[in-house]
């Protein structure tokens, strides 16, 4: 199935939940890899299925791993730390919890050997863990750029016949805990005693206590000498432990819990908890640092906001890299500046992640401060709305980040399926912890007095009201008052996405404007017709028509509100009258305005324009199943009100 290319979020609110993790992707990768280097056959239960899991299994299969699925439960078949296949070409797309790791094993395991990746693993540092390999003898040549991949791994048995000489390396701790991670996983292939120096100040140091905690659970004991000597002692082996349970990731819940933070919750993640061996479970801590209520068992955490708000902080982040993330757009819903400190791995992740998310959070009127290892970021006095969607620079955590931000407005996030990462169904989840600002939906031919209906139903509930029809006239108008002409497809698209638009029972505002009969005028119309048919804006006012689906709710009128626009609106009403009724209506307004009208010519237009609504090839009028069917033929306009609130009420309950 395609992904789609954006998902538009409403402003939403937080309800209490629970939401159940899916399994940790650093846990997954490292047991599937220990797995298959160990001896015997290892079952693991609660694995993350995700883009970068899939990414090992297949590369483990190419290898000649026996690797078999039922019902969620994967049966791993070890090879003694000596792969059946000695030479293949293995494709790790953007998973550096793969391709790190199998880098050093497949060094260390002997055989000739190709990794390669998406382009943007090929922009991803590899050479620390490479020079720490051949300093155990490993043969590793690049095919690319010098310290990046991809890579030509051994044309012999690399390291593990060398000797029985205790053998030692050294490998940066600044870059990377995944190069160090990378190293002792294999060290145990050496068959003698190993050690690895850390040069400078290790960081992530919580991911390699994960490592130091799974090859554990396969029977390798490390001996830990602070954080800047590790070693391995000889003739370690990976022996199987039967059956493994995958912790869920502790990285995953940070969004949920900011969720309760921010938006009320309280919201519970299972999967994680007080036992957890993950460091991003540590996030809790420093929401508490916020003022977030925090409760935690063995397996859950919980989190609630504040009753007197979130409030900002200065965080050395070392200990939750990835989850620190998440305090970057939870920051904007705080009072007073977050600092956070010590992130400079996020540079080397799937993306530049400090500069992609000072990019995206000053969309939302944040000031932010980008150094070589911080982010400091001062929120808006009120939240803006991206006039654009938020880029996720093909970067799960992302795209889930800033999912948040519709606690505070509506928006669009580009490339939603990037999260199929790490969590295939996010947005799923977050959706059953969140309650999105109700919509009414009233469709229906032109004159059928839909227009009327749906302002006096908003203003009689205290919604707002979005008359569709009218934003291609205001886009339009906008576009000629900015000097844009109609045909300059990209300058019509930004002018529309930018709108801003107020529209009331009896007025229409541009910028605070009243431009009800400017937006009238013929020439207008055949403006509107301009601007109607390029795709550009045409995608920029379906966005620009969600923004306004915001609290407490909207009632909104046109063409293809259920069908297209608002797809999950509590009501969808199709309004309608006879063709002979509607001209009639038509014709009493326009003489009441002081034109003239002819009722034989307006009963044939709105004939011909009902035929071209319906078979458009592009959002068609039409009634969805759903829809109540309201004909007004023989209706007031305040009897078909009446009747429209009434069912409101039955849908708002």
């Amino acid at each position: 199935m395609i992904a789609p290319p954006f998902i538009d979020l409403p402003q939403c609110r937080c309800r209490p939940g629970t939401v159940r993790l899916p399994g940790s992707k650093s846990i997954s990768n490292r047991v599937l890899l220990l797995a298959a280097l160990c001896e015997g056959e290892t079952e693991v239960r609660d694995l993350l299925v995700s883009d970068d899991t899939e990414r090992m299994l297949d590369a483990l299969q190419t290898l000649g791993v026996a690797v078999t699925e039922r019902e969620g439960i994967w049966k791993i078949g070890g090879c003694g730390g000596r792969f059946p296949v000695r030479q293949a070409e293995l494709f790790l797309g953007n998973a550096g919890t793969a391709f790190r790791p199998l880098t050093a094993a497949l060094a260390l395991s002997g055989g000739d050997y190709m990794l390669k990746g998406v382009a943007r693993m090929h922009e991803r540092p590899i050479g620390d863990l490479v020079d720490g390999l051949r300093q155990l003898g490993a043969e590793i040549e690049y095919l690319g750029n010098e310290s990046y991949p991809p890579l030509r791994i051994g044309k012999g048995e690399g390291a593990r016949e060398k000797g029985k000489t205790p053998l030692v390396t050294s490998v940066k701790g600044n870059v990377s805990s995944q190069f160090l991670t990378g190293l002792l996983m294999a060290l145990p292939l050496t068959g003698v005693e190993t050690t690895v120096e850390v040069m400078g100040e290790l960081i992530s140091k919580p991911y390699i206590e994960i490592t130091l905690a799974t090859m554990r659970r396969f029977g390798v004991e490390v001996r830990r000498e602070s954080w800047q000597r590790f070693v391995v002692p000889a003739n370690s082996r990976y022996v199987s432990p039967g059956v493994v349970y995958v912790e869920g990731d502790a990285s995953s819940a940070s969004y949920f819990l900011a969720l309760g933070a921010i938006g009320g919750g309280p919201v519970r993640v299972e999967g994680v908890g007080r036992d957890s061996i993950q460091g991003d479970v540590r996030f809790a801590e420093a929401l508490a640092q916020m003022g977030a209520q925090i409760s935690m068992g063995p397996n859950w955490i919980e989190a609630s906001a504040p009753l007197q708000g979130l409030q900002g902080v200065d965080l050395d982040c070392n200990h939750i890299p990835d989850a620190a993330m998440t305090l970057a757009t939870t920051a904007l819903f705080a009072q007073g500046p977050t600092k956070l400190r010590n992130i400079a791995s996020w540079r080397v992740k799937e993306t530049d992640r400090i500069a992609a998310m000072a990019t995206e959070l000053r969309k939302f009127g944040a000031v932010v401060e980008e150094g070589v290892d911080y982010l400091r970021i001062t929120p808006h006095s009120s939240l803006l709305t991206p006039h654009s969607g938020i880029a996720t620079y093909d970067d799960h955590r992302m795209a889930m980040c800033f999912s948040l931000m519709a606690l505070g407005t509506p928006l669009r996030i580009n490339d939603p399926g990037c999260v199929a990462k790490t969590f295939p169904d996010y947005f799923e989840r977050f959706a059953s912890v969140t309650q999105a600002a109700p919509v009414i939906a009233i469709d229906g031919p032109s004159a059928s007095g839909k227009g009327t209906v749906a302002a006096r139903v908003g203003k009689a509930l205290g919604f707002a009201f979005l008359d569709s029809g009218a934003l291609y006239r205001l886009t339009a108008l906008a576009a000629r008052r900015a000097g844009v002409a109609w045909d300059d497809e990209a300058g019509v698209a930004a002018i529309a996405a930018a709108l801003q638009v107020e529209f009331g029972e009896d007025s229409i505002l541009l910028a605070g404007e009243e431009v009800g009969e400017a937006i009238r005028s013929e020439e207008m119309s055949a403006g509107a017709s301009q601007v109607a048919v390029l795709p550009a804006v045409r995608a920029a006012l379906l966005y620009r028509q969600r923004v306004f689906n915001r609290f407490p709710g909207l009632v909104a009128d046109g063409r293809d509100m259920g069908s297209v626009v608002f797809p999950q609106a509590v009501l969808k009403v199709f309004l309608t009258a006879s063709v002979e009724a509607r001209a009639e209506r038509r014709t009493k307004q326009l003489i009441e305005k002081g034109f003239s009208a002819n009722l034989a010519l307006l009963l044939q237009e709105l004939r011909e324009r009902d035929e071209r609504d319906s078979r458009r090839a592009v959002a068609p009028l039409r009634q969805e199943a759903e829809a109540k069917l309201l004909d007004t033929t023989a209706l007031s306009i305040e009897q078909a009100v009446e009747q429209v609130l009434a069912w409101s009420k039955e849908a708002l309950r």
